[in-house]
């Protein structure tokens, strides 16, 4: 591939920027067990998050430590208690969150200011740690968050004494499991964008969120988007790209 961007440069097809481009465009740094993606933040504007479900806790931390080396920070999701303390011990300012299993590691000096407002909203309070996720990923990004906890449909006087205070950021996040309502309720109520996640919370019916999920893509109120159950971190990502614009 680069071979033919070289080749293209020499015979005048491109520029010499459009080359520096395109080839920027295929660069990794390649671990043996991992491939970095050096250029996703020059390409979508954030750098590449480390997944840690099913990675070993000593791989999670070498893929941090790189990431680190070029970006300054980093952010891991879906860790587990033993990958956070050999997290910590290795990154002694690293920010854990247990119940959101997030770690966070910024060194910038330069911190910029948040842009975009973002409210997160649960039905439950078992809902919190996908919740929780959503919060710190979508700060990680660059975006103010505020949390509005268990207020879902089966007390709804919960959700519309705060109706007006959700409404006022750029995007919601609704975090629901059991039946779902809550994105469409609230969706009804505010002029924002919903972006609806569907959680694994709920009686057997609920099929580990799968009835919740396809209650909310058979949302009958205008604005709500879905992703899928459990995924604050999606559903963070969405409303920074959301809030920013």
């Amino acid at each position: 591939m680069i071979d033919d961007i070289l080749k293209d440069f020499k015979s005048g097809k491109i520029s010499l920027s459009a080359a520096k481009r395109k080839i920027g465009n295929l660069s990794f740094v390649d671990m043996g067990f991992a491939k970095i993606d050096s250029n996703r933040k020059k390409r979508t504007g954030a750098a590449e998050v480390v997944y840690g479900r099913r990675k070993t806790p000593m791989q999670i931390v070498k893929i941090m430590r790189q990431i680190i080396s070029s970006e300054k920070r980093v952010l891991a999701t879906r860790i587990s208690e033993e990958a956070a303390q050999l997290i910590k011990d290795t990154f002694p300012d690293a920010d854990i969150n247990e119940a959101a299993r997030t770690a966070v590691v910024d060194r910038r000096r330069n911190k910029p200011s948040p842009k975009g407002d973002v409210a997160i909203v649960t039905a439950g309070t078992a809902d919190i740690p996908v919740a929780e996720e959503a919060r710190v990923c979508a700060e990680f990004f660059g975006c103010r968050t505020k949390t509005y906890f268990d207020c879902g449909v089966a007390g709804l006087q919960r959700l519309v004494s705060n109706a007006e205070s959700i409404g006022k950021a750029r995007v919601a996040i609704a975090v629901a499991g059991m039946e779902g309502a809550l994105p469409s309720v609230l969706a009804g109520l505010i002029k924002i964008p919903v972006i609806a996640v569907p959680t694994s919370v709920g009686y057997g019916a609920n099929f580990g969120g799968l009835a919740t999920l396809l209650a909310m893509l058979n949302s009958c109120a205008n604005g709500v988007s879905v992703v899928n159950i459990d995924n604050g971190f999606g559903a963070a990502y969405s409303a920074w790209l959301i809030a920013k614009a």
